[in-house]
């Protein structure tokens, strides 16, 4: 056995002896059990302090150590950064609208924290108080809509007992809600939350249904369930965002300028990215949802070609004739100062 591996087995006992001593040990009984001086097992104890809760007990002007809880308590307890960002992300769902996502991250903050005992409590609240206070999940402007709690609960119980999800929808473009029978095959959450599914009996790819728009969800008396072979990540990769349509080859040339920038973005989960000599990335994927890039290539301004597919080329030609109708007249000037669009070819 080597020296560092000497003294890592050498801590670990002390480590071991702490934690099943009823009493607690005194540095010179620390030394003993493990045949160190007494500084050294003073040092021990230090490091020990800084990882597991080594409690101080003084009997008759002795000082005596040990760690009071389970060895595995230690690994399993959550941390104050940790409580704190499960805090932050629960208060932004709740700033979202989605109030439904915000309890339950409320009640599993509620459990983590109930399961604390006074002195852990008291280790981590001076840090909990200000990283809570002083941390934030930022809400962007977006759609805001409430989801029933009794919606999800339905819906998750659906995809548990593998039965078929009814009810009415109240499609945008639909004056009247429709009843619709769904095999479930999963739930997304984002600004918006949807059911996946698909209508039984029919070989059309599943779709997309908000949750929001869903009149009276029941159980079904007819069992369905996703395949065994359903890879919900892959269907997500499948299109850009929550539009699908056929997919595309994209093949976007980010300007040299701009490659910093590019290269610590995701355009798609399963992008290429290819240098080029003269500094420009080329950015390669496979995705639906033209529509939804389209719009999101408008925030990289003239940095970018978007060199195929047509199709995306020409549903940007559509964004950009619909955006120069929101400009003013006098926007249309030589002297107006109007937005830059990525450039297309083709």
């Amino acid at each position: 056995m080597t020296d560092r591996m000497a003294k890592l087995d050498r801590l670990l006992a002390l480590v071991h002896a702490l934690s099943e001593s009823t009493e607690g040990l005194t540095l010179d009984e620390m030394a003993e059990t493990l045949g160190v001086n007494r500084r050294t097992a003073e040092r021990m104890r230090d490091v020990i302090a800084r990882h597991f809760d080594l409690e101080e007990v003084t009997e008759d002007r002795r000082k005596r150590f040990l760690i009071r809880d389970s060895l595995r308590r230690v690994y399993t307890r959550p941390t104050a950064a940790e409580v704190a960002a499960l805090t932050a992300e629960a208060d932004g769902r709740r700033g979202a609208g989605q109030t439904v996502r915000a309890d339950q991250l409320a009640s599993l903050l509620a459990k983590v924290k109930g399961a604390f005992d006074d002195r852990e409590k008291r280790r981590i609240d001076p840090d909990l108080e200000a990283l809570t206070r002083l941390q934030r999940t930022m809400v962007t402007a977006g759609p805001v809509a409430t989801v029933p709690p009794e919606t999800i609960a339905v819906v998750q119980a659906a995809i548990l007992s593998g039965c078929c999800l009814e009810f009415s929808y109240a499609a945008v473009q639909q004056q009247e809600p429709r009843w619709r029978r769904v095999i479930p095959f999963g739930i997304v959450h984002g600004p918006l939350s949807y059911l996946v599914g698909k209508m039984p009996d029919r070989e059309n790819d599943p779709v997309y249904y908000r949750l929001d728009r869903m009149i009276e969800p029941r159980l079904s008396e007819r069992l369905g369930c996703a395949p065994d072979d359903w890879d919900i990540d892959a269907w997500l990769a499948d299109s850009f965002g929550v539009w699908r349509d056929e997919k595309q080859d994209v093949v976007l040339r980010v300007h040299a300028s701009a490659t910093s920038r590019a290269r610590e973005w995701r355009f798609h989960r399963n992008q290429r990215i290819e240098e080029l000599e003269n500094g420009d990335l080329i950015i390669r994927f496979t995705s639906g949802g033209m529509r939804e890039l389209a719009e999101h290539l408008f925030t990289w301004g003239n940095e970018l070609i978007i060199e195929q597919p047509a199709a995306l080329i020409e549903m940007m030609r559509q964004r950009i004739t619909a955006a120069l109708t929101m400009l003013p007249p006098e926007a249309a000037s030589p002297n107006a100062t109007t937005f830059v669009a990525p450039t297309m070819h083709g």
